[in-house]
């Protein structure tokens, strides 16, 4: 048995959540793959996947051996670069996911300005706005704006610093007010990010401290910015949105930055990856490329 072929095919099954979709990402039939897993399997006396009519997942005993075969495959990795000197010159593919937004406004042109520099380098973006588990979902890299969860399984690196704004439609706040101050906030309808029965606040300061506003009844909720935005430009509320998202609105007249006694507190932009990604000369090539773009972009 080709034991790195077998492990290999166990470890795409894996992250593609299936033997179909595996067999496509490798260029080989299904029943190839099935065979090597199987043989795999069999050598070392354990079920390694759980199969079912309807997806394929990992046993307790899978599990462990993933992610032992992930450090082993990124040490074969990183061999084989450092002999073909491909430290100067990377190559292969990298998974990344990425909020909706800002992925297509901003992400994607620094994506292709990276592979025009390392042209070895394949990448694999995906875009979407539901919570990730970057752990479980086989990305190599995923990036953020909310705070990510503190795990001994990730790397995390700030790429930058986000402005926030408080807006709202001009024909809005010719009708109900400009909110002055924090307590006038309770008077307005607000369009959150997240769902309608979760709770809501906006976090917000000065010099001599902080504020949170709860929003116990928002008039509209999504975990898209641009959906929100368009929701505030037809005069549906009060958002609180990053000021990427806002501010072709607000140069175009169709949105007014509110400016209250407290002001909106800069959301962190993040990169972070399973720590048995932490040898990858992409990964880490990718990260600091990010860090400086977006370091330089959004600091003006």
């Amino acid at each position: 048995m080709d034991k790195f072929a077998a492990i290999h095919a166990f470890v795409q099954v894996v992250e593609a959540n299936g033997f179909a979709a595996a067999a496509r990402d490798m260029g080989m039939s299904r029943s190839a793959v099935n065979k090597l897993v199987i043989t795999l399997e069999t050598e070392l006396g354990a079920r390694l996947l759980q199969r079912s009519t309807r997806k394929v997942t990992p046993t307790a005993t899978g599990t462990a051996f993933y992610d032992r075969c992930l450090g082993i495959l990124t040490d074969l990795e990183e061999a084989e670069l450092a002999v073909s000197r491909a430290q100067a010159e990377p190559v292969g593919i990298l998974r990344v996911n990425a909020p909706m937004t800002f992925g297509t406004m901003h992400l994607g042109p620094v994506l292709a300005d990276f592979m025009a520099q390392y042209p070895g380098i394949k990448v694999q973006l995906t875009l979407e706005d539901r919570f990730i588990d970057p752990l479980a979902e086989g990305f190599d890299l995923t990036v953020r704006i909310s705070q990510p969860k503190p795990s001994s399984q990730l790397v995390v690196h700030e790429l930058a610093k986000l402005q926030c704004l408080l807006c709202a439609a001009p024909n809005y706040l010719w009708h109900h007010g400009i909110p002055r101050t924090v307590k006038d906030v309770d008077n307005h309808s607000c369009l959150v990010y997240g769902e309608l029965s979760g709770r809501h606040e906006w976090v917000l300061a000065k010099a001599n401290g902080e504020r949170r506003v709860t929003i116990s009844d928002a008039t509209m909720c999504s975990n898209n910015g641009e959906v929100l935005r368009d929701a505030a430009i037809r005069g549906l509320g009060i958002v609180l949105l990053p000021r990427f998202i806002v501010q072709t609105s607000i140069e175009r007249w169709k949105l007014q930055e509110i400016a209250l006694d407290y002001q909106p507190q800069p959301l962190s932009l993040w990169a972070m990856y399973p720590t048995n990604r932490h040898l990858s000369t992409k990964v880490q090539l990718l990260t600091a490329f990010l860090q400086e773009r977006f370091g330089t972009l959004f600091s003006s």
